[in-house]
């Protein structure tokens, strides 16, 4: 008897799958034929997306792309420590693991730093020259932008600038915070920095602008900044023990030459002296003592100085540029053939959702 119950509860089920998917294709065959009814509305409004999708390809302007390459080669991590045996060639961006396990540019934070506010600030007050005069990259930026045209009203903004040799400290509250907005915005929308292979740490920078010159400029000026700004943290300390030594080795040269007039001067005065009377010769030989002294010391400080100017140099870290962008540059425009199609599809899909939420609607309040 449950046996027969089983039997019969199966088949209850059965019946109701099938009744179900009956009423979907039911249903899936009224919305078609409903659709279908409406076609000349569909068409009408897809031929009207595809007009405005074909204007939109004429009106919008071509992207430029400047896309530069490039790795940092560090002498000091050519041995056998840092990354060389790791990374391949992340060796040539000055990091040795050998002792500190990273550093801040380690590949991945290169790439942080490239993309921070700091540099790209500075790179934009940095000069482009455009129609035979020197401007900032920000004030070019503002210009083929036309940012400046919505600020006609605006007497705070209006005769914003900034200056090439302008110092940063002294900027006014609004080119701050203008600036801090056009940097948001380069490093959000516009650049890009991208390591293609974990396994060989050279780098690209990616700049897109409507501006063909901005973008090349730009590019090629924050690997600069970026290179500039390396080798200032890279080598401050053996830079300054350079200068120390340098500094040292000056004012004992001068002593040398000093000690060396001195006993010219003191033999002078003993010349053809009675030789019982050694005391008035204690002068040119105090002299000569210092002389001794003081070449002696020359000597090693101009050897230590050496060597300091050596380190320095293996600890200068050097960004080879692989490949620059040149002019002509990449252009990236949407075809009108594809704003056509995409247009008339877009607005022919939108048509049909609307039609069938309208109608549910209705439905539902009836």
């Amino acid at each position: 008897m449950d046996h027969l119950n089983n039997m019969t509860d199966n088949n209850n089920i059965m019946d109701n799958d099938e009744i179900s998917l009956k009423e979907l294709i039911v249903k899936i065959k009224e919305w078609y034929q409903f659709l279908r009814s409406q076609w000349k509305l569909i068409i009408l409004l897809g031929m009207i997306g595809g007009i405005i999708g074909l204007a939109y390809a004429f009106m919008q302007k071509p992207t430029y792309k400047a896309v530069l390459t490039f790795a940092l080669e560090d002498e000091k991590s050519g041995g056998g420590g840092g990354l060389g045996g790791a990374l391949g060639l992340a060796s040539q961006f000055g990091i040795d693991l050998g002792s500190s396990g990273g550093g801040a540019f380690a590949a991945a934070n290169l790439i942080e730093l490239m993309k921070s506010r700091n540099l790209v600030e500075k790179t934009l007050l940095s000069p482009i020259q455009v129609d035979g005069k020197l401007i900032s990259l920000a004030d070019h930026y503002l210009r083929f932008t036309e940012i400046k045209k919505d600020w006609e009203d605006k007497p705070l903004l209006k005769n914003i600038s900034f200056p090439i040799d302008a110092d940063r400290t002294k900027f006014t509250l609004q080119q701050d915070s203008l600036l801090k907005i056009l940097s948001s915005d380069i490093i959000k929308t516009q650049l890009l920095i991208s390591q293609k292979d974990k396994k060989v740490s050279i780098l690209s920078i990616e700049m897109n602008s409507i501006n063909e010159l901005f973008a090349k400029v730009f590019c090629e000026t924050i690997a600069k900044e970026t290179s500039d700004y390396y080798v200032e943290i890279k080598s401050r300390k053996s830079k300054m023990n350079v200068e120390i030594l340098q500094h040292q080795a000056d004012s004992i040269r001068d002593e040398l030459n000093s000690a060396i007039t001195g006993v010219a001067a003191a033999s002078d005065n003993v010349f053809n002296l009675n030789s019982a009377m050694n005391v008035k010769r204690t002068p040119s030989a105090r002299r000569q003592v210092d002389v001794q002294a003081n070449t002696a010391i020359l000597t090693q400080l101009v050897g230590n100085l050496e060597l300091a100017k050596v380190t320095l140099r293996k600890e200068t870290p050097l960004l080879q540029i692989i490949d620059r962008p040149i002019f002509p540059l990449e252009k990236e425009k949407l075809s009108k053939l594809k704003s056509l199609i995409l247009g008339a599809f877009l607005a022919s899909f939108l048509t049909v959702l609307y039609l069938i939420f309208s109608t549910l609607y209705k439905k539902i309040i009836a």
